[in-house]
């Protein structure tokens, strides 16, 4: 018996390193508080970052204007602070933990540290859904209800597939495969798009839409967002315990009453919900699904009880730095894509050497 459980406990170290924190429950719980403070002070401090220049002071009176009902109406400083900063920052917070838990509960499900939320094609069908609805001249809301609905049927056009060339097993090589070749046809028909489309007009619209960008966030926006990401966000917060037995495997989970099937079609359906309203509003943001959950394992470990909460306040965290940098450090404001990639592509070559012990 000794042996089984030394045995499994070293393979499981070689699936998600660091597992010796595990049972480290004073080390998490400072690191979430830490964590949290952050989250706040991030927050406020970029209420004052943009063109108009607004203090922390002044935020805070503006804040507190609004909570206890003054009338702040005319006042330019509460206008842009409202209206523009805080929709933009929210959808900022809101999306960047959404594709991180997404990535966190991905990489649990699939058992693959490369793992991110567009395997199963949810980015790329939402993609197609915009640029279509864009060739199309539909409005801005058209265009998100649109790429919602494209990402969404991207991932259970991918889930039915696998589940027929698997009979009806729904394995994970299966589905990860069928996800792929989705993602690639669903690519492959944004290219048409764009190249039928007007070069002055449509192109440009369509090539900015895919890069990724909070510029043109509004309150609605915000609004509508949040449902859906709740939606999709609290089961796999209550669900968290159950990946951990999956990353282990389905007989193991079996062993242990999990309904393998069921939990995974939640978890897909769940993830696959939020990026998609993500990359609806947003656009195509990419790297934060890979690197938080691998950043936030770094921290706190691969015990998902505390690894999930991890995940989505980091990711919040990282996504509203990302887009403080993309509208105040240069001229003209970079899309998030471009930034993310260019922070991510070497932070993950980072995190790879670090931890090539551990998942390689």
């Amino acid at each position: 018996m000794k042996k089984e459980i030394s045995l499994n406990s070293k393979s499981s170290s070689i699936i998600f390193p660091k597992l010796r924190l595990e049972n480290n429950k004073i080390k998490p719980f400072y690191v979430l508080t830490f964590l949290i403070i952050i989250l706040i002070l991030t927050f406020l401090i970029s209420f004052s970052i943009g063109g108009y220049s607004i203090s922390i002071i002044e935020t805070l009176k503006l804040l507190f204007s609004r909570l206890v009902g003054t009338n702040i109406n005319g006042n330019t400083a509460a206008t842009v602070l409202f209206k523009v900063r805080l929709p933009r920052i929210f959808s900022a917070i809101m999306i960047g933990a959404a594709l991180s838990i997404s990535g966190s509960s991905y990489q649990g499900l699939f058992k693959n540290p490369m793992v991110s939320p567009d395997i199963l094609g949810a980015s790329a069908g939402a993609g197609l859904g915009a640029a279509l609805a864009i060739l199309l001249s539909l409005k801005s809301f058209e265009i998100q209800l649109m790429s919602f609905g494209f990402g969404l049927a991207a991932v259970m056009l991918s889930y039915t597939i696998s589940k027929i060339i698997s009979d009806g097993e729904g394995s994970i090589l299966s589905l990860v495969l069928t996800g792929m070749i989705i993602s690639t046809l669903c690519s492959s028909f944004i290219s048409l798009i764009k190249y039928i489309g007007d070069p002055y007009n449509k192109l440009p619209e369509i090539t900015f839409w895919l890069m990724g960008g909070l510029s043109a966030i509004t309150v609605k926006d915000t609004e509508l967002m949040l449902i859906p990401m709740l939606i999709g966000t609290i089961p796999l917060v209550l669900l968290r315990w159950n990946l951990n037995a999956l990353s282990f495997g389905d007989d193991e989970a079996s062993s242990l009453g999990i309904n393998t099937k069921k939990i995974r079609f939640i978890i897909i359906i769940c993830s696959t919900l939020i990026t998609a309203v993500s990359v609806s509003v947003g656009g195509i943001i990419g790297w934060i699904g890979l690197i938080i959950p691998h950043l936030s394992r770094m921290l706190v470990g691969p015990n998902y009880k505390i690894l999930i909460p991890t995940s989505l306040i980091v990711g919040g965290i990282y996504l509203l730095l990302v887009d403080d940098i993309a509208r105040s450090f240069f001229t003209m404001e970079i899309p998030l894509g471009i930034l993310t990639s260019l922070i991510g592509a070497p932070f993950f070559i980072y995190l790879l050497l670090k931890g090539k012990k551990g998942w390689i």
